[in-house]
């Protein structure tokens, strides 16, 4: 697949309301549900790039669909319907005319969601030892504060899934949380069913993964409030929220190749760049490598080409 070939959406221009633009999505209110678009904008180092990855926000919407379906009858989701057919948006949108043109980017890149109260917190789970797990475990012997063997490797998979929620920062670094915190928060019940459905989706969606040849290695859920049970939200267990790697070139004791935006993260580092926005333009190559990493995870785990609706 020529991945350059396809245009690359940055932002959305609607008739309707916004609810929220976010670093990737942008968000519309429909009363009683949302419109969620997932552009191709990428962020590194909690900064937006000027230049997006071609279908980026096809394989993210895509595979959370994936996702939400595979993982339902674990915890409820948010997910109404997959937008294919845009003429399907005039059963959800009342407040604007019937005569809108629904733009053609929305197929295969967004999704209506039922609208609940979002928990802010990000529900980490963790299988093996890297990022920022590597490097507590490297400097306090401890993951999420708790105490680990002392002979653990760099990516090596960690004895039992280890949950380690963190804030849900709206700008800025996220920054790890207790299950006290948690309780403290949100109540007993709510904070056990957190860990407990975060652990349950990742030990699930692990094994499925395995069986088409990815490592999760870690993977962040989250979760809202409907009538007072807990909801999966967001996305689900894509390139952006998760960290995978090709089961066959697994190999402990060092860093992992990842499907996700390593090639971006590494040539801002080699380019210099002080991680303070503006971040510099990425060249056409770094681009390219990213796209295909993307679509590698989606057709690895759901066994589908990435055929673009037209």
């Amino acid at each position: 697949m020529d991945v350059m070939k396809y245009p690359v959406l940055m932002t959305t221009d609607l008739q309707l309301p916004v609810f929220i633009r976010g670093k990737v999505r942008d968000t519309y209110n429909l009363g009683s549900h949302l419109l969620i678009v997932a552009t191709d904008r990428i962020s590194a180092f909690d900064v937006v790039l000027p230049n997006g990855i071609p279908l980026k926000g096809h394989v993210l919407n895509r595979l959370s669909s994936f996702w939400f379906r595979r993982l339902a009858d674990i915890v409820p989701n948010h997910m109404t319907e997959a937008i294919d057919n845009v003429h399907s948006l005039d059963s959800y949108v009342v407040m604007v005319e019937r005569r809108y043109a629904y733009p053609s980017y929305l197929r295969g890149r967004s999704m209506v969601v039922k609208k609940v109260k979002r928990l802010p917190v990000e529900c980490v789970v963790r299988g093996y030892l890297a990022g920022s797990a590597w490097e507590e475990y490297k400097k306090k012997g401890k993951i999420g504060g708790k105490a680990m063997p002392s002979d653990l490797q760099e990516s090596q998979q960690l004895p039992e899934p280890i949950f380690t929620p963190t804030t849900k920062a709206e700008e800025g670094h996220d920054e790890p949380v207790t299950k006290d915190y948690l309780m403290k928060i949100f109540g007993v019940r709510i904070a056990k069913d957190l860990e407990e459905k975060s652990l349950a989706l990742y030990q699930t969606a692990q094994e499925y993964a395995l069986t088409r040849g990815i490592i999760i290695a870690d993977t962040k859920f989250e979760f809202g409030i409907d009538n007072g049970k807990v909801m999966l939200i967001d996305e689900a267990l894509t390139p952006d929220s998760s960290r995978f790697w090709d089961a066959a070139k697994y190999q402990a004791g060092k860093p992992q190749e990842s499907f996700d935006k390593q090639p971006v993260r590494d040539w801002l580092i080699a380019a210099g760049w002080n991680r303070m926005p503006p971040a510099p333009m990425l060249p056409a190559d770094v681009i390219e490598a990213t796209a295909k990493r993307y679509i590698a995870a989606y057709e690895k785990l759901t066994n589908r080409e990435m055929a673009i609706l037209e």
